[in-house]
């Protein structure tokens, strides 16, 4: 999808790319009035923050929950 929307943005003719890649021009004008002036890069570099930091919680979460069972079984074998 990036790499069509750039390939218009450099002057070919959106017939001749949908044409190539099997697509409507409906198709084509959604993603550009969804995309067309959006920054991928940005975009890309943001959705890699968020899940590097959702695998730090998701790390978080196991540990608290393995301490948490340590803690239960513990206490099970004290009384």
């Amino acid at each position: 999808m990036v790499n069509i929307l750039k390939q218009n943005q450099s002057g070919i003719s959106v017939a001749d790319l949908c044409r190539e890649y099997a697509m409507s021009q409906a198709t084509f004008y959604k993603w550009r009035s969804k995309y067309g002036d959006t920054d991928f890069v940005s975009m890309v570099k943001r959705l890699k923050e968020l899940e590097s930091e959702n695998a730090q919680f998701k790390r978080m979460y196991a540990e608290s929950e393995l301490k948490l069972q340590i803690t239960k079984d513990a206490l099970a074998k004290k009384f």
